[in-house]
């Protein structure tokens, strides 16, 4: 009987190990969910409030450039079309080079994911 006693024993410890187990592995695994949610919203209303002001900076810099390249142009349609080109000049640039941009944004955001 001791035999069946020791092996019933043994049967218990381990179910309660595995529970132990399993419960420890979900509460990490909630935990480390919840940091990375937490960081990548984080991030994103960081993006949004960061590029919004950058976004709103580069607008009105645009239009003073304009207007500078207006009033020495004597027309200030001219000054515009000067801004509308340098901006679409750097749009084909950022076009040609989003592959190059895309490797990086992994880069930069798998550090933070995956540490």
């Amino acid at each position: 009987m001791s035999l069946i006693d020791s092996v019933n024993e043994t049967n218990s410890k381990a179910k309660e190990v595995g529970e132990k187990y399993l419960k420890t592995s979900y509460d990490y695994y909630k935990l480390k969910i919840f940091q990375q949610l937490s960081i990548s919203v984080t991030l994103i209303f960081k993006v949004f409030a960061i590029g919004g002001l950058i976004l709103l900076g580069l607008i009105f810099l645009a239009i003073a450039l304009a207007i500078l390249i207006g009033e020495s142009t004597g027309n200030y349609t001219t000054g515009f079309l000067w801004v509308g080109f340098i901006f679409l000049v750097f749009s084909l640039i950022a076009f040609l080079l989003r592959k190059h941009l895309n490797k990086l944004v992994i880069k930069k955001l798998s550090k933070t994911f995956f540490n």
